[in-house]
């Protein structure tokens, strides 16, 4: 099929290079001139395993052009994927500008085009219930053609996004009782997986999206909070974790991993945007409420807890490991590094830090600290060390290493990476997360 994506961020980008490596012709959309040449030139503006090697193939078989001008590509288009940002405003809500901004191109575009057949127009952009019906209002307002206008969320996770969208647990569809024709078209895309492909009504989909997400919320929030009662009565966070993973109701996929809370460019935003629709509905979402509550406190309690240790910070020098919100990629966007970072420095930290991928970005965000392109370099002659993401190479660290550079052999793990019993044995002051 001939495919348009407009957007070229994490959802966009990784769509438009998985369908042209399928076999579809892609043009991906994006008003950033400057990003739009480096995709060109074949330079991922994103780190995402195997991304580049996908991008690169599929500009050289021409299957797969990037572009600035939506009106420039849209002959002959079947289907358009919405997969703009949805940013929240001030009080939570969803963004929608830019989304309806794409929306108004399309119909502006088709109304010269004038296509003989009709065209799907796909939100794979996160966005409230009823966006769909805002969408075809839109698009409708320049362009009084056939169209139709389907719900198609995404569920790729950052540093999986290839993989998850080659092998995905679910494909949703969401679309109107009129669009059902449109809605199998679409999914003939997605007929290379075995998966379930589930057909719903549009305003279904809509909610799939958010209901996913604040659920692994949930779990992430519920596991800091039993972490706490944890720490109290002297019990193993990651035991009780395993016990509750065994449990077939639960399973062992479950985000039971205690640490310093969520961050990223979906939970947070989706939490807070599925609570502002409620609220639009006149539905107190009071469990919702306190997840994000909880989400924000566990990153207060980990400052606390190195305050505790570390009584005056000021001037002190503080190696931190991990600046993306997760392992596997370069988003930094709530990442729970930037709290933390920012209390210490306001205490007078001076701060180290390192990062396999995300120091350029976390620098744009929080300008006041060094960072360095070696894990242990960083470490030296600082105070302790902070650890507030899970990358692997942290897991296999050499801890010798990390004693020699330390001034002094202080740890404050906020993921949970090491184990306990071996870290006091090697001598380390060693603080975690719901564990001895």
């Amino acid at each position: 099929m001939k495919v348009m994506i407009i957007g070229t961020g994490y959802v966009g980008l990784v769509q438009g290079v998985c369908l042209a490596e399928l076999g579809h012709n892609v043009v991906c959309i994006d008003l950033d001139q400057a990003k739009i040449d480096l995709l060109n030139s074949g330079i991922p503006t994103i780190h995402e395993k195997n991304l580049a090697k996908l991008l690169k193939k599929n500009l050289k078989t021409k299957r797969l052009t990037f572009g600035t001008n939506l009106k420039d590509h849209i002959k002959n288009q079947e289907i358009i994927f919405i997969a703009v940002g949805t940013p929240p405003d001030e009080d939570g809500k969803a963004d929608l500008k830019h989304v309806l901004h794409a929306a108004k191109e399309i119909g502006q575009a088709l109304s010269l085009e004038k296509p003989s057949k009709s065209l799907i127009v796909v939100n794979k952009s996160t966005v409230p219930v009823g966006t769909g019906k805002l969408v075809k209002e839109e698009t409708a307002k320049y362009f009084k053609g056939s169209f139709s206008v389907i719900s198609n969320p995404e569920f790729l996770r950052e540093g999986w996004a290839i993989n998850d969208f080659f092998n995905p647990d679910r494909v949703i569809i969401g679309a109107e009782q009129k669009d059902l024709k449109a809605s199998k078209k679409l999914a003939k895309i997605y007929s290379f997986t075995n998966s379930p492909v589930l057909i719903t009504s549009l305003e279904a989909a809509e909610i799939i999206k958010y209901a996913s997400n604040a659920f692994l919320a949930t779990q992430i929030s519920f596991i800091n909070s039993l972490a706490e009662l944890c720490e109290k009565v002297g019990a193993n966070i990651d035991e009780i974790s395993q016990g509750m993973k065994l449990d077939q109701r639960i399973g062992k996929k479950a985000l039971f991993n205690a640490g310093v809370g969520y961050g990223g460019s979906c939970l947070p935003k989706d939490v807070k945007a599925l609570i502002k629709t409620a609220s639009q509905y006149e539905v107190d979402f009071r469990i919702l409420k306190q997840v994000d509550l909880v989400n924000l406190a566990q990153r207060q309690k980990f400052v606390k807890q190195i305050n505790k240790k570390i009584v005056k910070l000021k001037n002190k020098k503080i190696a931190v490991w991990g600046l993306a919100f997760k392992r596997d990629t370069d988003d930094v966007r709530e990442s729970p590094a930037i709290t933390i970072i920012e209390e210490l420095v306001s205490s007078g930290a001076k701060i180290n830090a390192y990062d396999p991928a995300a120091n350029h970005n976390f620098l744009q965000v929080v300008p006041q600290v060094t960072t360095f392109n070696d894990m242990y370099e960083c470490l030296k002659d600082t105070d302790a060390l902070v650890v507030l993401t899970d990358w692997d190479q942290f897991k296999k660290a050499d801890l010798t290493k990390i004693k020699h550079f330390l001034k002094n052999p202080l740890i404050f793990d906020g993921r949970n990476i090491f184990n306990p019993t071996k870290m006091q044995k090697l001598g380390f002051e060693y603080y975690s997360v719901g564990r001895r």
